[in-house]
């Protein structure tokens, strides 16, 4: 009889399978430090740019809300014999009255009486299916949008968007001019044709205000308004050196003519 002979192949000499399996599926200590170091800085790296992308969404999604507004604002103007959103008349000066002369710039959406003012003239009719446009998703401070509508109709109720009521900012008196005709707006104090009609509140009050209900409202780190012009366009303007917000400390009482300068600042852009 032959012998069978065992042949060795060189470098085949491994041991058996099951050792083999075992020590292909494993990892070292050393690799497992390496793949979790790859992964930390894989989401370092992409972590600014998922973050841009969301605030560059959220501003995206604010726009949309306001040329939905602009919309309301021109079907409002064909049925009003060409004016926008204006009226009633102004309440009496006291420290939570936000409204005290008629077409002052404002956020309002009610009186203290709940009577709808400014842009909130439009939820009846022209907004009464989609009032959340009202509202921007870039705000930096949480929403307050379910809470604000439920006062319409009994109370002050206020937007995420200033609102060129009529180019007005006093405290008390009678205005003399009225720009409220959409075809035809008229200029504002620096002769220039006026254009935005609503934008993003950028508003910045010291905390010992909160009683008053004067809080801080801002939009998209303040990096950047968008702003609704009477052609219904909407325009994304960058907010350098905050000349878009309005900054009124510990003294609101010239607020309305800092946000009607933010607006004339903004006829310059349209």
């Amino acid at each position: 009889m032959s012998r069978i002979r065992h042949v060795v192949i060189p470098g085949c000499d491994r041991g058996p399978p099951s050792a083999i399996r075992h020590r292909r599926g494993a990892f070292s200590l050393i690799e497992l430090l390496v793949v979790i170091a790859v992964m930390a800085l894989l989401l370092a790296i992409l972590s600014p740019a998922l973050s841009e992308a969301r605030n560059q969404a959220r501003r995206a999604a604010c726009a949309a809300n306001l040329r939905q507004v602009g919309t309301a604002i021109h079907l409002y103007a064909q049925d009003c014999d060409d004016t926008i959103p204006f009226g009633p008349a102004g309440r009496p000066v006291t420290g939570s009255n936000f409204y005290t002369v008629i077409g002052n710039v404002t956020s309002l959406l009610s009186l203290e009486d709940g009577a709808p003012v400014g842009l909130g003239l439009l939820l009846k009719h022209y907004l009464a299916q989609q009032p959340t446009v009202l509202f921007c998703p870039g705000a930096d401070q949480p929403s307050e949008a379910k809470e604000q509508l439920s006062r319409v109709g009994s109370g002050q109720a206020q937007s995420d968007f200033y609102y060129r009521h009529a180019s007005v900012a006093l405290l008390t008196g009678a205005p003399k001019v009225f720009h409220i005709r959409l075809s035809s707006l008229g200029l504002n104090s620096q002769g220039l044709p006026i254009a935005a009609l609503a934008a993003d509140v950028q508003f910045l009050a010291h905390p010992s205000l909160a009683v008053f209900q004067v809080k801080t409202r801002t939009s998209h780190q303040r990096r950047a308004s968008n702003i609704l012009f009477a052609a219904g366009n909407v325009a994304t303007l960058p907010n350098r050196d905050d000349a878009l917000t309005v900054n009124i400390g510990t003294a609101p009482y010239d607020a309305l003519e800092r946000i009607l300068a933010m607006f004339e600042r903004a006829d310059e852009q349209r």
